[in-house]
């Protein structure tokens, strides 16, 4: 399989990197230029595309012959840089290609989810201040999933808690909806979030969802299984 990272410098980018790697997947990296030195590691066993994740013609190149393409979705500034992303991916990605898209728990797809108010309120002030320093604007990652929400391809929008390092706990798991009990513990290894979104592109269960994970070994997700 040949996949395309995009954002692959970001420590999830660099985590997917690596998955893919271990399952001899050949791998093509997009990540902006003044980032390249961060993929180092990797010299020799990946290709790195060097450009802004939003550059239409960056992403035609990166993907043209991949079977996969992973999406970090970081609204970075106010120029449209996750909706720019998304919608490049969509529309120069091989017609088969397998489509796994990183965001977070704050995207809900049928408005159904529900918030913590310590949820609603971080996404309301931080993103208020956020999009005032003109550093991120939260609005555009939800512009990002409305696009792929409502594609016709092979999509899947892996929706992240809360995230810490540490050694890999296995697979997360998954629900629907925010607000669903086994995710109750709201907190993700790093890695496994990685770890999710290259099992994905194999997963034909999560073609067209937006599972909302969690650790397998944090408390609710085991308390679930019990």
């Amino acid at each position: 399989m040949k996949v395309c990272i995009i954002g692959a410098s970001g420590k999830l980018g660099q985590y997917m990197v690596q998955h893919s790697l271990d399952r001899g997947y050949e791998v093509v990296c997009v990540c902006r230029e003044q980032s390249v030195g961060k993929l180092a590691r990797f010299a020799g066993r990946v290709t790195v595309v060097p450009g802004d994740t939003n550059d239409r013609a960056v992403i035609r190149e990166a993907v043209a012959g991949c079977d996969g393409v992973l999406t970090v979705l970081v609204p970075w500034g106010m120029r449209r840089y996750a909706s720019g992303t998304a919608q490049a991916v969509l529309d120069f990605a091989e017609p088969h290609a397998r489509l796994a898209f990183s965001c977070g728990w704050h995207i809900t797809r049928d408005g159904k989810d529900v918030y913590s108010w310590q949820l609603r309120a971080l996404v309301a002030v931080g993103g208020f201040l956020a999009r005032l320093a003109r550093v991120v604007d939260l609005n555009d990652q939800v512009a990002a999933c409305d696009l792929i929400f409502a594609s016709d391809r092979r999509w899947t929008v892996v929706r992240g808690s809360d995230l810490e390092e540490g050694e890999s706990q296995g697979l997360p798991v998954w629900s629907r909806h925010v607000g669903d009990p086994v995710l109750a513990s709201n907190l993700t290894r790093r890695v496994d979030f990685a770890l999710f979104m290259v099992e994905a592109l194999t997963d034909d269960n999560l073609v067209q969802e937006a599972p909302a994970i969690v650790g397998r070994l944090s408390e609710s997700a085991r308390r679930h299984a019990a």
